[in-house]
């Protein structure tokens, strides 16, 4: 059984012990998220700790999007709570990476590439996608790649 899965399980336990009610719904609602990926398709198969990850970074992003939806919308309390989820989440995502780090890896990945124009990104993005997974929004990766092949 992959480890992230067992150790959102654990967590989980500790939360409800701990009568943690936003851990524990946050925690509930993610691993519903990982179980509805492992039995969607032909056939019901275990998710790889890279693949929990990948859920976890989407379920990220869909608390993002809500919170500035409800900004947007003036409910500041739904908006909150939100961003709470999304707290919880990030605290099994890897460590985001830093302006600077996403520069070395944007030029490094256009070095490796040799890509010399706004044709390239495709190339670029591909060579990037897999090192950024659940660290950088893929957003902000394709801007960086563009500010830099713009600047090429």
């Amino acid at each position: 059984m992959p480890e992230l899965k067992d150790r959102l399980r654990i967590d989980l336990t500790e939360s409800i012990r701990s009568r943690d009610e936003l851990r524990t719904a946050t925690i509930r609602m993610v691993l519903t998220a990982v179980t509805t990926t492992e039995v969607a398709g032909a056939q019901a198969r275990e998710l790889s700790d890279d693949e929990v990850l990948a859920v976890l970074t989407k379920e990220a992003k869909k608390r993002r999007e809500a919170a500035d939806a409800y900004h947007n919308a003036g409910r500041v309390a739904l908006a909150e709570r939100e961003e709470a989820e999304a707290r919880v989440i990030a605290g099994y995502l890897p460590k985001p990476l830093t302006d600077d780090e996403m520069s070395a890896l944007v030029d490094a990945a256009v070095a490796e590439t040799g890509a010399t124009s706004m044709r390239d990104m495709g190339a670029v993005m591909k060579q990037l996608t897999p090192q950024v997974a659940g660290r950088a929004d893929g957003r902000a990766v394709a801007d960086a790649v563009k500010s830099r092949l713009a600047g090429a």
